[in-house]
């Protein structure tokens, strides 16, 4: 998955988190929620703006950062 294109930053949104491209939904709170246990089909049904690929691509940033700290 090519995360690239879909997580993006923008000072004018969330003081320049990183977020899901054309949203105000952090991967930072995405991977909370899915950190407290919530499964895909739930995120996907509560917030109607992310596609299935806008997870996939937070989870693979999530993958990429991790092996750039270890």
């Amino acid at each position: 998955m090519d995360w690239k294109n879909l997580i993006v930053t923008d000072s004018d949104v969330l003081v320049g988190k990183l977020v899901v491209k054309d949203t105000r939904l952090s991967v930072e709170f995405l991977l909370d929620l899915k950190a407290a246990g919530r499964s895909n089909e739930p995120i996907l049904e509560n917030y109607s703006q992310l596609a299935a690929d806008d997870l996939h691509a937070v989870y693979a940033f999530s993958g990429a950062a991790d092996l750039k700290l270890g």
